[in-house]
């Protein structure tokens, strides 16, 4: 990346890796944060960002370091039992007219298991006031609470050849079931029945010690292709909780559809009594990517206002290809402007195989 001296650069940063989450720097120079998935947030300045698959930020740089060449890095972020190698990329920042070798050998990166400082960067993400952003509308009173359980699991497997199970994902311990026939498209055309259900469990069926010692817990999951039905306007709370299950680690959950305000996250285990005390209902982010941390839970809410089929799942390519996904649909308003649009019409070329 060619730059010129003394002028501020802005880098818009997509995650684009399939199954790591990423620190990012540039040797010698500041990032000042301003945006998180197309949202102003109250800037601030950092050595590095932590960025999740799927997450998208706006972060300013200014040239304002001696003229030469400058590595940009980045490295996998892990909490994992099973994680990725421990590889850094690098680009190169120059200035215009530059000449010789590299200013600085090295970028001060956080170690791949740092949790500190992927926690410590995360924290400092807050909503800005400026009119460029939606009207803050934090949902106060709350019509329906979803509690999900994130968790690995096993499925029966007939056709595995050394074990009888294979590796599986769920939240509220159902694996997501990829049907054969979209279900929006089953939505549509409600003489289309069998493809989902919808009975998604609104918390997890089983209550344990979800962040501690797992010994003896029956690691199997249901198979299911289950849904969670909205009324339009409702206003929502998602509380979504880590588990120890399998290698456990951090998950960075998408919702399609929908920017939400992430108001609260903690260690441990959610308590549905002391821990919405300490919500932040002043200016939570408005995001639609939330890093759910290591043994700890996140809680977002929305207004159910865009009404539709709605995929949400971890971006992590591998958990949501093993089933931690889910469906929310959100029903019609009573107006048109407040209904989903009607389907294509019927003379619309097809993709081919359907």
């Amino acid at each position: 990346m060619q730059v010129d001296y003394q002028k501020t650069y802005l880098l818009r940063i997509i995650n684009a890796a399939m199954n790591e989450q990423k620190f990012f720097a540039i040797a010698n120079h500041s990032l000042t944060v301003v945006a998180q998935d197309a949202s102003y947030v109250q800037m601030f300045t950092n050595d590095y960002i932590m960025i999740s698959p799927g997450q998208t930020m706006d972060v300013l740089v200014i040239a304002n370091q001696n003229m030469g060449q400058y590595y940009m890095a980045t490295r996998p972020f892990s909490d994992s039992g099973a994680p990725p190698r421990n590889n850094i990329t690098r680009g190169v920042f120059q200035y215009t007219n530059s000449v010789g070798g590299l200013n600085a050998s090295l970028v001060t990166l956080p170690a791949m298991t740092d949790l500190d400082a992927a926690a410590n960067f995360t924290r400092r993400i807050k909503n800005s006031n400026v009119t460029q952003n939606p009207p803050m509308k934090v949902p106060m009173d709350i019509d329906r609470r979803v509690y999900i359980a994130i968790a690995s699991n096993n499925l029966p497997c007939d056709n595995c050849p050394i074990l009888p199970t294979r590796l599986a994902a769920s939240l509220n311990n159902v694996s997501f079931d990829f049907p054969q026939i979209d279900i929006l498209q089953a939505y549509y055309n409600r003489s289309i029945s069998g493809v989902f259900t919808e009975d998604f469990p609104l918390q997890p069926p089983e209550f344990y010690n979800f962040t501690g010692d797992l010994t003896g817990l029956n690691p199997n999951a249901d198979l299911g292709t289950k849904a969670i039905v909205l009324n339009y306007g409702e206003a929502v709370e998602i509380v979504l909780q880590t588990t120890s299950t399998g290698p456990a680690g951090s998950h960075p959950i998408h919702l399609h559809g929908f920017s939400f305000y992430w108001v609260g996250t903690g260690s441990g285990n959610f308590n549905n009594v002391t821990d919405p005390s300490s919500y932040n209902l002043v200016d939570p982010p408005l995001i639609n990517t939330v890093h759910v941390p290591l043994r700890g839970w996140v809680a977002v809410r929305f207004f159910a206002t865009n009404p539709g089929v709605w995929f949400m799942h971890c971006h992590f390519e591998r958990h949501s290809s093993w089933g931690m996904d889910t469906v929310f649909i959100v029903k019609n308003g009573t107006t048109v402007d407040t209904s989903i649009l009607p389907p294509p019409a019927s003379g619309m070329p097809r993709c081919s195989g359907t």
